[in-house]
């Protein structure tokens, strides 16, 4: 059984699975994300629409969210997620990070449960609003919320942030398109501070077959465009700003890559 059949019997599909077929507008990058991104991935197999997830009551809402993290990082998920909690939760203890795309908050609500002052970045209200009920349930304090509606909401933000996370963020939309919020979201972090994400590797993009970026969303997310990222072309996204390479690696049989960059400034 393939992906898309996976997902059609986890949500109890009864119309055929169809790939993402909205009208796309790199003009207006962020409202054309925003039509896909309402729907966060609960295990390999589950999308929900967070609509549908703030309509739960606050123990299924709980236990959903609970499901997800022991889903993705224990067992055989654990070289997915679990590698990196085991490695960084301990160390965000008290320290101010910034998650931007928290979708389910799978891995950020881990490291605000382990002390880290959260801010959790999202295009969409709902994801939002799902992430501030959970935090509410979890008791979690020194959070906060900020709705990404473009580039001027994370000016809002303060300047010294010590750690930018982004897993699996800031891959969705081309490159001329994202450069801009990379840079954006730079002037937010301290020198010395931290930046991690998850991106595609170019070695699955290779073995899909070389498609073009649109087509390649469409084959692994039914989303809009997917890029994949290496460290040259990932640190080019911050010129003229320069980072030390702290950790590299492609895991999960070269499905995902991990890139942790020390910030030295410009």
């Amino acid at each position: 059984m393939g992906l898309a059949s996976r997902i059609k019997m986890t949500l109890g599909l009864t119309e055929p699975f169809k790939p993402y077929d909205k009208p796309v507008d790199w003009q207006k990058p962020y409202e054309t994300l925003r039509t896909k991104w309402v729907e966060v991935p609960i295990t390999n197999w589950e999308i929900l629409s967070t609509e549908e997830l703030l309509a739960l009551p606050d123990n299924e809402l709980l236990a959903k969210w609970e499901k997800s993290r022991t889903t993705l990082t224990t067992g055989a998920q654990w070289d997915h997620r679990g590698w990196y909690h085991a490695l960084y939760a301990d160390s965000m203890h008290g320290k101010k990070v910034m998650d931007i795309g928290s979708g389910f908050g799978v891995d950020s609500i881990t490291f605000a449960q382990h002390g880290a002052r959260m801010t959790f970045v999202d295009l969409v209200e709902t994801n939002l609003k799902v992430l501030q009920r959970l935090c509410k349930i979890l008791g979690l304090k020194g959070v906060q919320f900020q709705h990404f509606q473009d580039l001027s909401s994370l000016r809002a933000l303060e300047a010294d942030y010590d750690v930018i996370m982004a897993m699996g963020s800031l891959h969705n939309a081309p490159v001329e398109v994202m450069k801009p919020e990379y840079q954006e979201l730079l002037r937010h972090l301290r020198v010395g501070g931290r930046w991690l994400q998850l991106a595609y590797p170019k070695i699955r993009w290779t073995k899909a077959g070389r498609p073009t970026f649109d087509k390649w969303g469409q084959m692994l997310e039914r989303s809009p465009w997917e890029e994949w990222y290496d460290v040259p072309k990932l640190l080019s996204m911050f010129e003229p700003a320069k980072f030390d390479v702290v950790l590299y690696r492609e895991f999960h049989n070269g499905d995902f890559n991990w890139f942790d960059l020390a910030y030295r400034g410009q």
